[in-house]
Order: structure tokens, then C-alpha cells, then sequence
């Protein structure tokens, strides 16, 4: 996978480096034709087009293009190549509200492959840590209450670094803080108004365990159950990346602030146990 060592040093992204897309050069015949690019500097800019997917989510050429200041032209090319190495691939544009008229903008989406070029090596090595707890613990259901238990814990001292950042933000603001604290924890994420139901959906479009938590659906559960804490509202899980969806979505109601008139648990005190209220368990 020619990308793959690049994309796992997540460190490096060569904007600096990044020249615009030189549109054309003459020939002899004074035709136009796209002028060569380097290979690494292919590479370079390849590498910004997987990252811009990983950090909004399926987009299309001309949004890849707008956020990246390169030609259309270009960031097509750029995605032929990466659909050619299984990187991503294109679907229908999920659209948001009535559709126009003509035919739907192609979206591209990371494939498994793609998302495994950034840092799904520490991925395998919690799939393998989680297997001895559970194995340690008896397997079945102690197994499973064991991972569970650690899940918990993980997610609880993830909520210490994020309720600071909560507890900072304006009133209405704070799915946008945890979103903002998330993506600083490498999940990508962002917040999105909805009208219907009323409330707000944040999205991460990028999970560093992925794979983890497809054998082990708990750490989306504790996960789940730490951002009702910090919210202060019940919250449902939508959908995950460890299931297939291409978002891990979850629908935040109403937000209430923490520790407010509804009982919730507030988020000063995490109660990342099984009596922590959502309204949804991760979709199987």
C-alpha cells in the first residue's frame, strides 16, 4: 500500500512543502496539458486529500478541492489513485434536507484499508490486551465484565481531560466543546445542529480504535456512557465506525448543563458504571 508509511506518521502533513497543482504547460502544438508532479510531491498531497476525508468525512471533489486549494482536476486524479490502491472509495453524497435536481455529487469515504494507514498498528496491540483481560478474568461473562470494567476506567480518565474544556465553554456550546476536546484526542470530530429531532449530532469521523472496539463493543459503551456524564443528557449512540458506518454518530437531545433540574449524573462527579443514563446502546 504505497501510502501507508506516510499516512502513519500522523505528525506530518507537508503544507509547507505543498505547491498548488501547476493547471497546465504548453506543448509544441500549443495545446494544454496537466504539467508533471513530482512523486513525492504526489505523495505529499495525496496524503492531505486522506487526511482531509479522515477529519470531515466523505466528500467530494469539489469540497476536497476547496479545503485543500487545488483544482478539481487534480484532486480527481489524486482520487483515482487512491481508489486504484483501495484507500477510498466512492459513494452517493449523504445530503442533509431536500436533494436538488440532477444527478447526485460522488462522495469518497476511507475504506478499512484507509483508515488502517493511520495508526491501526496500536489498534492490534489493544485487541491483543483486551484478549488477556478477558481470558485472565474466565472468559464469558466475567470475561466481558472485566473488559468492561477497564473500559470504563479508560473512559473515565479520557472525561478528566475533557471536562475542563466543558466546564469553560458558553451555554449551548458544550457538544461543540467535547467535540473540540475529541478531535485534540485524534477522533476527528465536530458538531452538527439538527432540527428534527431537536438537538445536536456529534460526529467523529475518525476512531483510533476502531478495530478494538469491533471485537469489543464495551468501549464504545463507555464511551457512550462518559459523554452523557459530561453533557449532562441522555444521549444515543447512532452509529459506529467499529459497525461499518463511515461516522460514529451520536444524537445529543436537548442539552441540559451539567449536573442540571433532570438528575442526570454531573459532569464534576463521571459515575462511569452501569447506572450512567443513555437513552441508546452502540448499534450491533
Amino acid at each position: 500500500m504505497p501510502l501507508s508509511g506516510e499516512l502513519r506518521n500522523n505528525g506530518v502533513v507537508k503544507n509547507g512543502n505543498e505547491r498548488r497543482d501547476a493547471p497546465t504547460a504548453a506543448t509544441a502544438a500549443g495545446e494544454a496539458v496537466p504539467s508533471p508532479v513530482p512523486a513525492d510531491e504526489q505523495s505529499g498531497t495525496r496524503h492531505r486529500v486522506v487526511r482531509s476525508i479522515r477529519d470531515h468525512g466523505p466528500s467530494t471533489a469539489a469540497e476536497l478541492a476547496g479545503r485543500l486549494g487545488l483544482t478539481q482536476a487534480a484532486v480527481r486524479r489524486h482520487l483515482d489513485a487512491l481508489a486504484a490502491d483501495g484507500l477510498v472509495e466512492p459513494g452517493e453524497k449523504r445530503l442533509r434536507g431536500s436533494r436538488g435536481r440532477g444527478r447526485p455529487a460522488k462522495a469518497f469515504a476511507l475504506t478499512d484499508c484507509g483508515r488502517d494507514a493511520f495508526d491501526q498498528a496500536y489498534d492490534e496491540l489493544a485487541v491483543e490486551a483486551l484478549g488477556w483481560i478477558e481470558r485472565a478474568a474466565g472468559g464469558g461473562e466475567q470475561g466481558a465484565a472485566a473488559v468492561l470494567a477497564f473500559a470504563r476506567a479508560r473512559a473515565a480518565e479520557q472525561a478528566e481531560r475533557y471536562r475542563p474544556l466543558l466546564e469553560d465553554a458558553a451555554p449551548g456550546e458544550q457538544v461543540a466543546a467535547l467535540a473540540e476536546a475529541l478531535s485534540a484526542q485524534g477522533y476527528a470530530a465536530a458538531a452538527h445542529a439538527v432540527k428534527a429531532p431537536a438537538g445536536e449530532q456529534l460526529c467523529q469521523h475518525h476512531c483510533p480504535v476502531a478495530h478494538a472496539a469491533a471485537r469489543y463493543p464495551q468501549l464504545c459503551d463507555a464511551e457512550t456512557e462518559v459523554f452523557s456524564v459530561l453533557l449532562g443528557s441522555h444521549v444515543q449512540r447512532l452509529a459506529t465506525i467499529a459497525h461499518g458506518a463511515d461516522v460514529c454518530t451520536t444524537f445529543v437531545p436537548g442539552v441540559a448543563a451539567p449536573g442540571g433540574a433532570d438528575g442526570a449524573a454531573t459532569a464534576s462527579a463521571p459515575k462511569t458504571t452501569a447506572t450512567a443514563r443513555i437513552a441508546g446502546r452502540n448499534p450491533a
